[in-house]
C-alpha cells in the first residue's frame, strides 16, 4: 500500500467536509458496532490464536469495553458537539462568547499488542466520534486480531475515511514520516519517544499512553481476605500483560505475612494446574516477551509459583519476597505475571521512594484509614488509580484514562476521547454598537483613573 497516497487521500476527504456532520458520525459507529457484533466469532478465535484468551475475558476485557464506549458516543456526540456559550467580561459588552469544537483532521492511531482490539478500537470511536479520519497502525505482534480488525473494517468502510493498516517497523516508521493533525499513541516508553519525536518535526499533537511501574500500598487496617482477591485478580488478568496492572507491593510489614498467605491460598484456587496453558489464563505474548520475564526470576526469592513451559509460552503467577527498590525485577516495568513483595515500617519513607521513581500509569491503595489514603493520593504522581481495588478504574469511561510523565501525556474515554481528536476555537461575538470610547486615543489621566476601575 501507498502510505503516502492514502494519508493525501484522508485528508482530501477530511477537508471535503465528509466527517462533520453529526448523523454520519453516529452512523458510522452504528455500522462499527454492528459488524463487531456480527463477527464476534472471528474476533474470539483471532485473540485466541494470539493469546489463548478465552472468549469470557475476551469479552470482559476488550468488546464489552469497546460496546460501551460506542454506545457512550452515539448518545453524546450531540452534547459533545455542542457550541458551549461563555459569560462575557465586562470590556468587551455588548456581546457573547462561545467555544466551537472541531475535528482535528486525519489521525493516525498505533494500537498495542497486550489488548489488541480495545486499544485500537477505542481510540479510533473518539476519532469518528470528533469527526476526524483514521488511519489505525494495530501491533504485529497480535497479528491473527490485526488481521482480523484489518478484514472486518477495511471490507466495510472507505479507506479515505477508515484504514487499518497492517505492518511492522518498517510501516510504522513510513507512517511517522507523514503529516498527520494527530498521533495516538499506544506502546512503551522507548517507542512513545520516538513518535513523540517524529510528530515534533510537524507539530503534531499526540497522545501517548505509555506505563510504568504502578505500585500498590497495602495498609495494615486493609481487608485481608478482599485486598488478596483483587489484587491478585489484577495482577495476573491477561498473565499480567496490562499497562495498568499492579506492579509491585508495597506492604505494612505488621500484616505482610497473613498477605502472602492469603494470595498464595487464591493463586493455587484460581489457578490450580498452573504447570499447563489453562483455557481461563493467557499465553505470554512471543518467545522474545518469554526470555525477558524468565530472566526477571531469581529463584531463592520465589515464595510461590514460578513454574515455566517456553514451548506453551507459560509462566505461573509467581510471586516474590526478600526484594528490594535495587533488585532486577524492580529496575523496569514487568508486564507479565511476577508479583515482587516489598514489606515497609514507615509509610513516609516508602512514599519518598515511590516519589523518587519516575511517574507510574496507575497507582492503589488498600486501607481503611482516610488520612493515610488521601496523604498517598496526594504526594504521588500519577495517571490514575483505585482505593481498595485494581484496575477497575480503567472501566469506568467517565474517568478519564492517561498518564503523566514518564507514563504518557493526554487522556482519553468518553468526553475526554472525543476533545483528545477535537481543536476548541474561542469566538468573541460582538455588536457592531456601544464603542467604548476608553479603547482609542488620546490617551488621558481620566481615562486611565476610569480603566483602572474598570478593569482590576
Amino acid at each position: 500500500m501507498d502510505i503516502k497516497a492514502l494519508v493525501i487521500a484522508q485528508k482530501d476527504y477530511f477537508l471535503e467536509g465528509n466527517t462533520r456532520n453529526l448523523n454520519q458520525r453516529i452512523n458510522s459507529l452504528r455500522k462499527l458496532r454492528e459488524l463487531l457484533k456480527k463477527n464476534e466469532k472471528k474476533l474470539f478465535e483471532a485473540i485466541y490464536a494470539d493469546f489463548g484468551k478465552s472468549e469470557y475475558e475476551t469479552y470482559e476485557t476488550e468488546l464489552s469495553l469497546i460496546y460501551h464506549e460506542i454506545n457512550k458516543a452515539i448518545k453524546k456526540i450531540p452534547v459533545w458537539a455542542r457550541t458551549k456559550r461563555i459569560k462575557t467580561n465586562l470590556p468587551n459588552l455588548p456581546a457573547k462568547s462561545y467555544i466551537i469544537a472541531e475535528p482535528l483532521g486525519t489521525a493516525l492511531i498505533i494500537g498495542a499488542w497486550n489488548y489488541p482490539y480495545q486499544l485500537s478500537l477505542i481510540p479510533l470511536i473518539s476519532a469518528i466520534a470528533a469527526g476526524c479520519t483514521a488511519i489505525v497502525k494495530p501491533s504485529e505482534l497480535s497479528a491473527h486480531s490485526s488481521r482480523t480488525m484489518a478484514e472486518i473494517i477495511n471490507s466495510n468502510f472507505d479507506s479515505r475515511y477508515i484504514s487499518v493498516l497492517q505492518g511492522g517497523v518498517q510501516e510504522t516508521g513510513e507512517l511517522l514520516e507523514q503529516h498527520f493533525d494527530k498521533i495516538f499513541f499506544t506502546g512503551s516508553i522507548p517507542v512513545g519517544k520516538i513518535v513523540y519525536e517524529a510528530a515534533a518535526k510537524h507539530l503534531t499533537p499526540v497522545t501517548l499512553e505509555l506505563g510504568g511501574k504502578s505500585p500498590v500500598f497495602v495498609l495494615n487496617d486493609c481487608n485481608i481476605k478482599i485486598t488478596a482477591k483483587r489484587i491478585i485478580w489484577g495482577k495476573f488478568l491477561n498473565a499480567g500483560q496490562t499497562c495498568v496492572a499492579p506492579d509491585y507491593l508495597l506492604v505494612d510489614s505488621k500484616i505482610i505475612d497473613k498477605l502472602l498467605a492469603e494470595m498464595e491460598r487464591l493463586i493455587s484456587e484460581l489457578f490450580p494446574n498452573t504447570k499447563d496453558v489453562e483455557e481461563n489464563y493467557v499465553r505470554i505474548i512471543n518467545e522474545k516477551h518469554f526470555n525477558r520475564l524468565a530472566d526477571l526470576i531469581e529463584p531463592e526469592k520465589i515464595y510461590c509459583g514460578g513454574h515455566l513451559n517456553k514451548e506453551k509460552l507459560f509462566i505461573s503467577p509467581t510471586i516474590f519476597t526478600n526484594v528490594d527498590f535495587d533488585s532486577k525485577i524492580m529496575a523496569d516495568e514487568i508486564f507479565g505475571p511476577l508479583l515482587p513483595v516489598i514489606a515497609f515500617d514507615d509509610l513516609q519513607t516508602a512514599i519518598f521512594k515511590v516519589k523518587s521513581r519516575p511517574k507510574p500509569l496507575a497507582l492503589y491503595v488498600f486501607g481503611k484509614n482516610s488520612k493515610n489514603i488521601d496523604l498517598i493520593l496526594k504526594e504521588i504522581s500519577f495517571g490514575g488509580g483505585a482505593v481498595n481495588d485494581t484496575v477497575m478504574h480503567l472501566s469506568n469511561g467517565a474517568l478519564p484514562f492517561g498518564g503523566v510523565g514518564s507514563s504518557g501525556t493526554g487522556n482519553y474515554h468518553e468526553h475526554a476521547g472525543f476533545k483528545a481528536f477535537s481543536h476548541y476555537k474561542s469566538i468573541l461575538h460582538k455588536r457592531p454598537m456601544l464603542e467604548p470610547f476608553l479603547k482609542y486615543r488620546p490617551y488621558t489621566t481620566l481615562k486611565l483613573n476610569i480603566l483602572k476601575r474598570l478593569l482590576e
